[in-house]
Formats: C-alpha cells, structure tokens, sequence
C-alpha cells in the first residue's frame, strides 16, 4: 500500500532537501528532480530559493563524477540532517564497490534515527538497502535493475511496476523522467499546485504523473493503453520463476482472476496463462544463450519443475530441443 511519505518533526521554513550523490551517479534524474524545485521555488523561471531550498551535501568538497563524465561539486558539508524536509540519494551504475563513503553511510543512519525522510532515486535504492535503510518498506526500482535488487536483497519487498513509490518515511523512484514526477508530487505537498504547475510547464511537460502510473515498458511487444495489463505484463516478466499464481498476479493489479482473463483475451487475444508462459520461454532462450547452465537448471529457474518438461514445452514452441537450440548458437 502506498502512503503519502511523512516529514521531519523538525521542519524547516521553506521546502529544504539535501542530495548525495553516488559515485557515477545518473545526472539525467538528479537534473529532472532538482530544476523541478528550482521552478517551483520562484516565479517562472526567475530561480530564487523562495519557496525552497536543496544543498547537494559530501563528506568532502571533491568533485562526484557522474555515470555520464560531468562532475558535481558539493556544497555543503554532511551536516544535521534534521535541517532538511528529505534527504535524496542519487544513485546510478551499480558496478561501483563503494558507491558512497563509510561516513556518508553512517550520515544516511543518523538522519533515519531522526526521522528524517530518505528517497533512493534511480539506484539511489540500492544504496539505501545496502545500509539497512530500507528493511520495512517497498521499494520500486527500475525494471531494468529488478532482477539485480531482488539478488542482492532477497528479504525486501520491492516492484517495477510504478514510476516511484512513498511509504511512509522512506520514498524510491525508477529514475529516469519519473525523478521530475516525483519531485512534483513532493513540491504540490509542500509547497503549492501553483508552484508545481510552474515547475511543470517550464520543463515543457504536460501533467506529472501520479505514483500509479505504470513504467513505460512493454514487453513481449503487446501493446496496449491499459495500464492493468501494462503491470500484469511487467509484473510476469520479473517474476519467471514461476512464483506467482493468475490469482495472485490479477490480485497485484487490482483484479480477480475473471476479469484478469477476460482483460488479456481482449487485449492480447492470448490468456494470462500463456503470455507468462511465453515469458518463462524467453528467459530460458536468454539463459540458454547467456550462460552453460545445465538443462535442469535452467528448468527449475523459469518455473518448470524437471527437464523433460521443459525440453518438450520449448520444443513445441521454438520447434526444437533447448539442448539442440544452444547447439546451433555455438556451432
């Protein structure tokens, strides 16, 4: 269940946020998030701190070199995270060892312990997790890096169905345009519609879209504009172990099984059965392709309980044995 995120007891004046920034950090969501509350703190585009506030906040004043080359610099000190509305972790390529300093981990805890609201944007949730920030809560990532959270932190809930998510005092955001989404929905809390609608109209974007909105993903390339079925399907792609059943995924997007089938018939002409089928089907080709791991484990990994099944339910579908289609790609 998503609810609205809970600020500080100690509030400041305007709307006040701090950023860390990860190592490699992604500057496209750190840019969208943080000219949302430069436009929404003045009038058009005049970018007085009236209305708002933001430090980007280091343990040094070092330049932090994004995934893209362009460095940032710090400016301010880690300093009493009660001073700020929210704290935002920017994270980005996850192939860094220590994407933010011992002492930064140690600032992130202290401003938990103070109840100070902390939002992982991009992989900035990862981070979060990595420091026991994020025990409790739901975390939506991008579906690109779902499968990696759920590796690296098994006992968390998390989904990547939605642009970003609000749970109490802890928020997490896909990346990406949804950053400028969330910021909005944080400025109209704090500061105003009118203030949000500035922010919006000035980035040249329409209307901010809600933490209900689904992720702009489609995958199998089923097209359709309900939003439903565009979960159900991200929903099956990042589960192809097989681990949910068609109660349980119609359930997730607010639907009984009837109206989940009937839903699919009509817009993928396919039933729900078949399409997470032909999910757990691509992920094999994928494994098959990608690695040297044995039939059965290969198998057991998309939701088939032994080879023979498998072997005969790929065959029937791509026309040939798994073993005979691994084959042919290394011949």
């Amino acid at each position: 269940m998503t609810t609205t995120i809970k600020s500080s007891e100690t509030q400041p004046e305007r709307l006040k946020i701090g950023f860390v920034l990860a190592r490699s950090f992604t500057l496209s969501a750190f840019a969208l998030f943080i000219d949302t509350l430069r436009l929404a703190s003045d009038e058009l585009d005049k970018s007085g701190r009236i209305r708002a506030d933001w430090q980007v906040l280091g343990n040094t004043r070092h330049l932090i070199a994004s995934s893209c080359g362009v460095q940032v610099a710090p400016t301010s000190d880690l300093v009493d995270p009660a001073g700020f509305n929210y704290i935002v972790v920017v994270g980005g390529l996850l192939n860094s060892k220590q994407p933010i300093a011992d002492d930064t981990v140690r600032f992130l805890q202290k401003a938990a312990a103070r109840k100070v609201p902390l939002i992982g944007l991009c992989t900035g949730t990862f981070v979060l997790a990595e420091a026991g920030l994020m025990t409790g809560h739901t975390v939506c990532v991008s579906w690109l890096h779902y499968q990696a959270f759920r590796e690296r932190f098994p006992d968390l809930k998390v989904r990547s169905d939605r642009l970003f998510n609000l749970d109490r005092t802890r928020g997490s955001c896909a990346g990406g345009s949804s950053a400028a989404d969330m910021a909005a929905h944080i400025v109209r809390l704090h500061i105003s519609k009118e203030a949000e609608r500035n922010a919006l109209e000035v980035l040249q974007i329409d209307k901010a879209r809600s933490h209900l909105h689904v992720q702009p993903r489609k995958p199998l390339a089923i097209e359709s504009n309900d939003p439903r079925l565009n979960a159900a399907l991200i929903i099956m792609e990042q589960h192809t172990d097989n681990t949910l059943s068609i109660p349980e995924l119609a359930a997730s997007v607010g639907l009984s099984r009837r109206q989940l089938e009937r839903l699919f018939m009509d817009k993928a002409k396919m039933s729900p059965a078949l399409v997470y089928r032909k999910f757990r089907l691509e992920r094999a080709k994928h494994l098959l392709t990608q690695t040297k791991a044995p039939l059965i484990d290969i198998a057991i990994e998309v939701g088939f309980e032994n080879a023979g099944h498998f072997s005969r339910i790929f065959a029937k579908t791509y026309g040939q044995s798994p073993s005979k289609f691994r084959a042919t790609l290394s011949a």
